[in-house]
């Protein structure tokens, strides 16, 4: 089977290559030419959008939203113009559902099916291969690409039809962000009453308020290491998503909105491009303190 993968960036070029690996004939288009080269040394066909629709069964996009995915897929020089019935689209980026349901609407018109098929896991588990897709579309489809999803991640989850995966994906985002923020609140309150919070995070790692995203992030606070694995502005992107669908759907999301504007803050304070887990540093702004430190 031959995959097309559009949008080479932190998440997508790692994902290309994992596919390579399990032995895929991958064909990648970019924005840049930089990361299609380097995957071409890897044994990866470089091509144009309409290179990648007329030679592959199935087109990927890894894109930063929803705006980017209408404008490569339906858009000027639009993938789909290319494609023909029986193909598929999958779409990886973390988007509305609503968009994922516009673009699933336009293609179905030319019998191409899609999957909407974000993931969860950031930059470590998109190099490792052990992501989490969250998937929305018709059972059938989902069958023929589950083994795809598989060589890029350790799960794949169908959760309803085309849609569902993006609602799911703003579920697991509402979720993150309001942990990775409980996490900074309980460190600063272990700092400033005295205790270590290094100690603190061994003690109930282990406990009911252990996660996957304190074992991920509470180290990352610790050391001060804001290196991007997903992006304070990108989770923006996200909860702005979730709000705009929870405002349309009548979901009470006052958390959600909470942790928002603690990430409008940091991008307003040049902290846009560090990682989700520099809400600590909202938390130090306030205090005068740098937990762990």
């Amino acid at each position: 089977m031959r995959i097309g993968f559009i949008g080479l960036g932190i998440m997508g070029k790692p994902m290309a290559r994992n596919l390579l690996k399990a032995g895929y004939e991958v064909w990648v288009n970019n924005r840049s030419r930089a990361p299609m080269e380097e995957l071409a040394a890897c044994g990866a066909h470089p091509g144009s959008r309409q290179e990648l629709a007329e030679n592959c069964d199935v087109i990927i996009t890894m894109l930063p939203n929803g705006p980017q995915v209408k404008d490569v897929m339906l858009g000027e020089d639009a993938v789909a113009s290319y494609m023909r019935a029986g193909q598929i689209f999958m779409d990886c980026s973390s988007i509305s559902p609503v968009v994922s349901k516009e673009i699933a609407a336009v293609l179905a018109e030319k019998g191409i099916e899609m999957l909407d098929a974000p993931v969860s896991g950031g930059e470590p588990k998109a190099i490792d291969g052990t992501l989490a897709f969250m998937v929305g579309g018709r059972q059938e489809v989902f069958d023929a690409c589950k083994d795809i999803l598989l060589a890029m991640g350790a799960s794949a989850v169908r959760c309803g039809d085309v849609g569902a995966g993006n609602t799911t994906k703003l579920a697991n985002q509402i979720i993150v962000a309001c942990n990775i923020q409980a996490v900074a609140e309980a460190f600063t309150l272990a700092q400033k009453a005295g205790v270590d919070p290094g100690l603190v995070f061994q003690a109930i790692r282990g406990g009911l308020a252990g996660s996957t995203v304190m074992d991920a992030k509470g180290p990352m606070m610790l050391s001060g290491n804001d290196k991007p694995g997903f992006k304070i502005d990108l989770h923006i992107k996200d909860l702005n998503n979730a709000l705009d669908c929870a405002h349309a759907v009548g979901a009470p999301v006052p958390m959600t909105a909470a942790v928002q504007e603690v990430m409008e803050w940091l991008h307003h304070h040049d902290c846009g491009g560090n990682d989700h887990s520099a809400i600590a540093k909202f938390y130090e702004y306030l205090t005068g303190i740098q937990i762990g430190r």
